[in-house]
Formats: C-alpha cells, structure tokens, sequence
C-alpha cells in the first residue's frame, strides 16, 4: 500500500511517510496530492500558498500553519481535518519587535531618522520605557515573550487575557473585562491577541479614548484588530503614538492616510520573519511529522 505523504516546504526525514517538498511553483503530481495527510503551509500570506487545499486534497487529515495565527486557513480546511499553529516559532522574533517598536515610539527615533535626512539636529528630551505602566493584551506564548523581554526595562508589565486567573508563578491576570478600567492608567499598550469575532476592532474610539494623553499603541497582532479610522482620528491630533507591524487594510494602498499619520511608525509585518524563523520553524515541522508518522496527537492544535 502506498505511503502517506507530507507535503512540506523544508525537507523532512521520517519513518512511515513519504514527504514532497514544494514551496512554490507547479503543485506535486495527482498521484502525490491525492496521498497527501499532512500538509505543512509555506510561510507566506501570499495566494498561492493554499493551492494544495483549493485544488483538495481527498486523503488530507492535519494541516500544519507557519503562523502563529491561522484565521487566513481557517475557512481553507475541510471539516474533520486538524488545523495546528505554529505556536512557538515566532515568540522570540515578534516579542523583540514588539519592545523595539515600544522602544523607538517612546524615544521618537522615527523622527531622529528624519532629522537626520535633513541634517537638522533636534535635542529633545523623551519619554522612557522604565517607569512606565505596559499594557500586554494576550498573555499566550507571544505575549508572555513580550512580557519577559520588558522585565529588564524597569517598567511595570501587566499582562490581560480573555479571563482573570492567576498563572502558577503568580502572575495575575487580568481579563479583557477589566479594560474600562486598565486603560486610562497605561502609558503603553501592546497588541498580541489573535484575530477572532471578539477581537476584530477591540482597539476603537472608546478603548483609545480611555488612554491618556501620550500612550503609545503597539500593534504585532492583527491589522484588524484596530479600527483603523479611529486610530487615524486620535492620531491627527497628536494625542497618542502608534506603532505597527500589521495594518488593515494591509498593505496600505498608494496614497492610503497610514502612510503619513502623524506620529505612526509602521513595519511591514515583519513580526516573525527574521533568521530566528527558518530554524524554529524546521524544528516544529520536523517534530510533528514525526507525531503525524508514528500515529501519535499532534501539537499545537487549534481545531
């Protein structure tokens, strides 16, 4: 009987199963697709990326994301079949772009960069990181990553999930409920929670409102996640600073407002794609084919 096949964009070695690489280009032969159970996702948000699932896959069981947030598969797999993230493999990458961009907003080195394309040399005192009270909305791996890498600052870190709980070392946190609240006290907020119906637009007029004057919204999550049009609203009043690796729309269009609002430093979701990516990335591959040929539950499921 033929062997089940992986289809993955690194290659893998494993016992039981037969793997396919293909990261691009013309799809694998029929005979290869209609054999494939696991299908490893390439690291893009690009289209092509999911044509293995649009042309069907009849013998599919798991499907693997490189993302850390699956709602761009979610619809793509078939009931029945197994949706895992790639919960890990960008903590360290997106946590250290998070408190850069923390960073760089409070200390105003977007407009040093354009100070010094126009020689002009602007000796301003800013605001720090230390003793500052840092928001982190999601406590899962990412947000626990952020909140380690802050510990060092000598800011107060306080961390909100979907629910209050105390976690095993202590920690409290807080729960999404308790925003109303937490707000108005936070120089700094930072977004790691994922993209589902309770979290589209979480950050709108009211949530920015509720911050004081001179926060700085973070955002590594999802574009959607904020309302664009309200944060474009506080930022033309220079009330507050944002600085953002995902967008909504995203990219931005030619001559869309967020590539020249006031006070906005924007990345181009560049989160988790550093070189700590591919190894990570591999090893996690590489860890749940070998669950997925032995038979044994796989990681990281989402559904």
């Amino acid at each position: 009987m033929s062997r089940p096949v992986v289809l993955s964009p690194f290659p893998v070695e494993a016992d039981g199963v037969e793997v396919a690489v293909w990261d691009g280009g013309p799809l694998p032969a029929a005979d290869v697709l209609d054999r494939v159970g696991l299908f490893v996702v390439p690291y893009t948000f690009d289209a092509w990326a999911v044509d293995p699932l649009r042309r069907g896959l009849p013998a599919l069981r798991a499907v693997q994301s490189l993302t850390a947030g699956v709602e761009h598969l979610a619809d793509l797999v078939p009931p029945g079949v197994t949706l895992c993230n790639a919960r890990g493999v960008h903590d360290a990458s997106t946590a250290e772009l998070a408190v850069g961009l923390t960073i760089a907003s409070l200390r105003r080195i977007d407009d040093a960069v354009r100070d010094q394309a126009a020689q002009s040399w602007a000796h301003v005192r800013h605001p720090a990181l230390a003793d500052r009270r840092v928001l982190v909305v999601g406590w899962g791996s990412i947000g626990r990553a952020v909140g380690r890498r802050l510990e060092p600052f000598e800011c107060e870190v306080v961390p909100v999930a979907s629910r209050t709980r105390r976690e095993p070392d202590g920690t409290v946190v807080h729960g999404i409920d308790e925003l109303a609240a937490l707000l108005p006290t936070a120089d700094v907020v930072i977004l790691v929670v994922p993209l589902t119906t309770a979290t589209r637009h979480l950050v709108d007029a009211s949530f920015l409102g509720a911050l004081p004057d001179g926060a700085v919204v973070v955002n590594v999550a999802r574009g959607a996640v904020v309302d664009t049009d309200a944060l474009l609203a506080e930022l033309a009043t220079g009330r507050l600073r944002a600085a953002v690796d995902v967008t909504d729309p995203e990219p931005p269009p030619p001559g869309h407002p967020l590539w020249h609002a006031r006070g906005l430093l924007m990345t181009p979701h560049v989160g988790g794609n550093t070189s700590a990516f591919e190894p990570r990335a591999r090893r996690l591959t590489e860890a749940q084919v070998r669950r997925f040929s032995a038979g044994e539950p796989l990681e990281n499921v989402v559904r």
